[in-house]
């Protein structure tokens, strides 16, 4: 434990830590300034087009897969995801040439349970085998169903020939081909949506899931030794309800969505690929007639707080939070330091 600040509320007396930053990607309380910076960054890389927001979703077949093999699972699906719009893009008459592509990548829903799917946000041009840029103003950038058929065929090859390279060594034998198969037989949902004019909004909302992991403290109702009570969203009814789930149960929902060590949540592609993205983005400009923008890395807004302030009590809704004393670190009581009160 490293310790914090304690916040207390002056109506009904309702305690608040404020922990401490461990500067853990997973903490879904840590890195606010870092989620900032990345969309500050990335919104300067915006181009004036239209934008598509494409969402590829994992069958659920493959969750327990995912379970056991996320270091196999999980770059598979960027690779082939990006494999099929750039195949697909290669060949398409309307917009023909090379995409850029941000990609993060989602492993929960709402209830905590898995979810796996890929957000993809892409600029409405490309750029052509003669170097020259096309712009489409289509209303979708490709059709759904010829991407999940492309995207189906590449994935269940490449799991098929990791399968056989000895990678996936914890799926049973006897469970691959039939899974496979049947994954063959199935649909592959990929959500899209029509062209985008404030791209800014897609970023926005992904930045909430860029720098922590499944669940934010915000939402955490009550704590006791045996339950944890959290509201979450029902897509089904549009309705927010209540979910209380046993401390075992809440944890392991929680870790299935921890990344593996080293892998990347978010990755470009194509002329947005980081290796080339700063020449790519100016020469784009400049055949849109635009000035080319600054490299420099923009400065934190400053919207993003800094510090605790004062705000509502969130069981109340009534009083004030007011600053309690200092919560001390495992290091701190080991040592016998005396905690800090006003």
């Amino acid at each position: 434990m490293i310790g914090g600040l304690d916040y207390a509320c002056h109506d009904c007396g309702s305690h608040y830590p404020r922990y401490h930053s461990c500067r853990h990607r997973h903490c879904p309380q840590c890195q606010p300034s870092a989620s900032a910076r990345w969309v500050a960054q990335r919104e300067q890389d915006l181009l004036p087009l239209p934008y598509y927001h494409l969402v590829f979703t994992l069958p659920h077949a493959l969750n327990g897969w995912a379970q056991c093999h996320p270091e196999v699972i999980y770059p598979q699906l960027f690779r082939c995801v990006w494999q099929s719009l750039d195949t697909y893009s290669r060949c398409n008459r309307q917009l023909e040439g090379k995409l850029g592509m941000t990609a993060v990548l989602h492993t929960w829903g709402q209830n905590l349970n898995q979810h796996i799917h890929l957000h993809c946000l892409i600029p409405g041009g490309a750029i052509d085998a003669q170097g020259n840029w096309v712009t489409t103003r289509r209303d979708f950038l490709y059709p759904q169903r010829v991407l999940g058929k492309l995207l189906r065929g590449k994935l269940v090859r490449r799991l098929r020939q990791a399968f056989n390279a000895g990678e996936l060594h914890r799926i049973p034998p006897g469970q691959v081909d039939g899974v496979l198969e049947q994954l063959m037989q199935t649909d592959w949902v990929i959500h899209t949506q029509p062209h985008l004019s404030k791209p800014g909004t897609v970023l926005r909302y992904l930045a909430r899931y860029t720098h922590r992991t499944a669940i934010s403290l915000s939402r955490i109702e009550a704590v006791d030794q045996r339950a944890v009570r959290f509201r979450w969203r029902d897509y089904r009814d549009n309705r927010t309800k209540i979910m209380t789930l046993p401390g075992e149960e809440f944890l392991r929902r929680f870790l299935m969505h921890v990344l593996p060590k080293g892998l990347m949540r978010i990755r470009h592609y194509g002329y947005l690929a980081n290796r080339v993205r700063v020449k790519q983005l100016r020469r784009i400009r400049l055949k849109l007639a635009m000035h080319p923008g600054g490299e420099a890395d923009p400065p934190v807004p400053a919207s993003v707080p800094t510090g605790p302030s004062p705000e509502r009590c969130p069981k109340c809704q009534s009083g004030y939070l007011y600053f309690v004393g200092e919560i001390l670190s495992a290091r701190q009581r080991r040592r016998g330091v005396l905690s800090v009160n006003p």
